[in-house]
Order: C-alpha cells, then structure tokens, then sequence
C-alpha cells in the first residue's frame, strides 16, 4: 500500500519554470569604440556556456517631455539601436541570441557607485552571473567602478576588457609608386634618377 502524497505525482521530466531559468552574459555598451571588444569577449563566454546575451546599453540620463511616449525611450529606440548596430557583426557570428536592454544613467551628480549599483541591479533583475565591461568608461561605469560596487553590494562578477588597439588606417595611393631606379654612371656620365 502506497501512502498518501499532499502532491500529485509527476513524471521525471524537469518542470520547464525551474529548469528553463537563463543566467544571460551581460555587457555593458557606453557607445564607444571599446564596445566592440566588450561586446566579442561576452559572446565568447556566452557561447562557452550556451547562453544568451544581455547587451546592456547606457544612456544618458533622460527627462521625459510629456509629448515623448514611453516606448521611445525603450530597447527599440532608434538610440539604442544605432548603439547595438556597431556590435551586432561581432555578436551575431556566434549566434547565442540576446536580449536588449536599456540603463538610464541617473540624473544629478551621484556618487561615483551610484551608477554602477543601479547598473548591477539591471544585471541582476535578468540573473546574470558575469557582467563584462570596458577598463575605461564614462560616467562610473568603467570595470573598476562596477568591481567596487559588486564587491560592496555583493554582486555578479566584473569582468574588465581592454580597450581595442588602436591601428592606424591606411588608404590605398591612387597612383602606385614606382621604385627609385638608379643606373651606374660610365666615366664622365650623370646620374639618372626615375622617381
């Protein structure tokens, strides 16, 4: 005789609310060159673990004028879709999918953490175990502002990326130049020079 069970019985199978929970790779976009580097280390990570990123663009901060509605200010804004753009040829090769948001800087002259612990919270709120984020960024949001406030409020982990090196272009000569060609003199003769 089987007892009785204040549950009903289940198969073995997992249930999809618990074992579908996505722990994203989250990088944070301040729309700089570095961007690109940052957004390339995430999607490595993110393909090593199989998951999804978090692409987290930084806006400033906004004053919302009572003719703006509110999804313009949102992952579909034009803004943060020219922000996202300048990555997605380095994102979209390693096709692990992503999820768009958006973190308003805070208005005011905060502390130096206030916005990295608002950012980390947004990382957060979506289970992100890693942020990725650049050396060097504006606004307190460099890697070294986040690792501080991870480690005062007891966060994800910061990963801090270098910036890109930087190389110089170089543009094609429109007309190719041709070799300095020089011809031994005989005795009594010039020099000729083809340049």
């Amino acid at each position: 005789m089987t007892g009785l069970r204040s549950h009903p019985v289940r198969d073995s199978a997992p249930r999809p609310g618990r074992a579908g929970l996505v722990q994203p790779v989250a990088a944070v976009l301040t729309d700089r060159i570095d961007d690109v580097a940052v957004a390339a280390a995430a999607a490595r990570m993110a393909l090593a673990r199989r998951v999804p990123l978090l692409l987290i663009a930084v806006m400033p901060p906004h004053v919302m004028p009572p003719h703006v509605r509110r999804s313009s200010l949102g992952p579909a804004s034009a803004s943060v879709q020219a922000v996202l753009a300048r990555v997605m040829p380095k994102v979209g090769r390693h096709a692990t999918g992503y999820i768009p948001e958006v973190f308003h800087l805070p208005p005011g002259n905060g502390s130096r953490l206030a916005a990295a612990k608002e950012l980390l919270a947004l990382a957060t709120r979506h289970r992100a175990p890693d942020v990725v984020a650049a050396r060097r960024a504006p606004h307190g949001l460099d890697a070294h502002a986040l690792i501080e406030a991870a480690a005062l409020r007891g966060g994800p982990y910061v990963h801090g990326i270098a910036p890109a090196a930087w190389v110089p272009l170089r543009s094609p000569s429109p007309c190719p130049r041709r070799p300095r060609v020089t011809c031994r003199p005989a005795l009594g003769e010039e020099t000729l020079r083809d340049e």
